[in-house]
């Protein structure tokens, strides 16, 4: 085929070019300094031309395939699919590497137009979403997720572009919408860091960035929760980053061009330390099993991934026709075919998921009512509502440690919700009774069920007895210091299902006085959507 590469100098367009000039294209290399065109068309033997997506386009003639590698796709005008547009109507296919999430989505627009030329526009063809998505189909055939977590790690010594560093750094600090627990919510960008191990026991880290995946993955896969992160080699640059966040949360920072030439200067001091070792990994929670797809790439060719897609949609016999993001445009089977000439390792791990409470309870945990267990198998966040009466102590003693641990008031038939949120060490537990909250934070370990409350941790006691979970607690301290026998809470508590569905009962005696603290009772369901990763209605309040 003739491809024209816009953005063909780039740090992916070039790489992009020189896999498409190795499987036999007849490779432009194109952009709108045509100097550097001219340097790489003369290494690859191929043709070279000066083009500005802002002219009048004329350079696509004589081609069958244009592919956008330049971006910032984000930064694209009033007009950003005028290059797509403009190709089919001249009977060019129309491909590109985009990572923004909204341009990606907006190529559906075109698909009328598409169909009529006979042509596709295809958008996203780069690690995210199309390799992505194909390693998610690869993990989950027709299953359906209810995790989809996925990370792109670049070794420090990979070149940067500054579209894609224009990129990263418009989005540090600035709202952006994630799916979780089937809510949609706003997470700050460049934030929430989670390690990923890669083949070979290398693990990075990633913080959560926005790309195509968190939009388009709950709808396509039907997941609870997509989550999609970006990792950078030293620690040095990851925290410096998290600190320019962090002041843009506060302070809406434009991204100018000054702005820009210091943070690539920085970026270029640091260039020599770290290594040219990155990966990708993406992983699924399906049913009882954790499975991940996990790809390393050494020898400095990790930016050869983003290109894959393409290269490997390329090799089919023709291509497809209308316009749409680039979910599942490949297969994994393709993708991997279209890696093998690159210095990768790729590894697959299927482990058993296991949340904390069926981690401690053991056997036990399936002897209780589903609507029970269902509360306890949160795979990122689960959300639950219902109504609630709580009566409060009435003494001194008990009004004091009510109020240090953020009891609720005394109240009759009020709305709760509890939310859930799966943590490294186990889960955090937001309680909300008629709008105000507490929460508490809940790890197992070799000795069972611990709860923390601040500088407080109680261990809990779990036991399964007729039907019902019970949460007593045997011990407890403050920081490192171990309470006695009486400055322990008495916790009377029990999670049983009725015909309605899950009920909670929790009574908290004082230490000492042994006087009511406080007593909670009602019964939850999950909300929304997130039903349909519970099989029946559910949720846990205790303590």
């Amino acid at each position: 085929m003739k491809v024209l590469v816009l953005g063909g100098y780039g740090v992916f367009g070039a790489r992009l070019a020189r896999l498409l000039v190795r499987d036999g294209h007849a490779v432009t290399v194109a952009g709108r300094s045509l100097a550097p065109a001219q340097a790489l068309a003369a290494e690859l033997g191929c043709a070279a031309l000066r083009m500005d997506r802002e002219g009048d386009l004329r350079e696509l003639d004589g081609h069958d395939v244009v592919i956008d590698a330049a971006g910032p796709f984000h930064a694209y005008g009033d007009d950003p699919l005028r290059l797509p547009r403009t190709a089919l109507a001249r009977g060019l296919h129309y491909l590109d590497l985009a990572d923004d999430a909204r341009f990606c989505a907006g190529i559906a627009a075109l698909d009328g137009p598409a169909r009529a030329a006979g042509r596709c526009a295809i958008s996203g063809l780069s690690s995210t979403p199309a390799l992505s998505s194909a390693a998610v189909r690869a993990l989950v055939g027709r299953e359906t997720p209810r995790l989809i977590d996925c990370a792109i790690l670049p070794g420090n010594r990979s070149p940067r572009g500054r579209s894609v560093m224009r990129s990263i750094l418009a989005q540090a600090g600035r709202p952006m919408r994630v799916r979780r627990g089937g809510a949609w919510t706003e997470v700050p960008g460049w934030s929430d860091p989670a390690d990923y191990r890669l083949p070979g026991g290398l693990v990075r880290q990633g913080w959560q960035i926005e790309t195509p995946d968190q939009a388009l993955f709950p709808a396509h896969f039907g997941a609870e929760t997509a989550l999609f992160r970006a990792g950078l080699e030293l620690a040095a640059m990851r925290y410096g980053l998290a600190a320019f966040a962090r002041l843009r949360r506060r302070w809406p920072v434009p991204i100018s061009s000054p702005l820009l030439a210091a943070f690539k200067a920085g970026a270029d001091l640091l260039a020599p330390f770290g290594s040219g070792v990155g990966g990708m990994s993406v992983g699924v929670v399906v049913g009882a099993e954790r499975r991940t797809w996990a790809l390393r790439v050494d020898d400095g060719d990790g930016p050869f991934i983003p290109a894959v897609a393409a290269r490997a949609l390329l090799r089919r016999a023709s291509l497809p026709v209308g316009a749409r993001p680039a979910l599942e445009a490949v297969t994994l089977a393709e993708a991997e075919a279209a890696m093998a000439d690159l210095s990768v390792r790729v590894e697959r791990r299927v482990e058993p998921f296991a949340p904390i409470f069926p981690r401690v309870l053991g056997p036990a945990f399936e002897t209780l009512p589903q609507a029970v267990r269902a509360t306890h198998l949160t795979a990122d966040v689960s959300r639950w509502r219902g109504r609630a009466s709580v009566t409060r102590g009435e003494g001194a003693w008990s009004r004091l440690l009510a109020a240090v641990f953020g009891f609720p008031a005394a109240a009759e038939d009020v709305p709760v919700e509890v939310v859930k949120t799966a943590t490294p060490r186990g889960e955090t537990w937001l309680r909300r009774f008629d709008g105000r909250g507490f929460r508490s934070h809940l790890c197992a370990g070799a000795d069972g069920m611990t709860e923390r409350f601040g500088p407080f941790a109680f261990r809990l006691g779990l036991r399964v007895e007729d039907g019902a979970l019970h949460y007593p607690v045997r011990a407890g301290r403050i920081g490192p210091l171990p309470l006695p026998a009486a400055l322990l809470p008495v916790s009377v508590a029990r999670e049983y299902a009725d015909a309605e569905g899950f009920r909670f009962d929790v009574e908290l005696r004082a230490p000492l006085t042994r006087g009511l603290l406080v007593r909670y009772r009602g019964r939850l369901a999950p909300e929304g959507d997130a039903a349909a990763g519970a099989a029946a209605a559910g949720a846990a309040a205790e303590v």
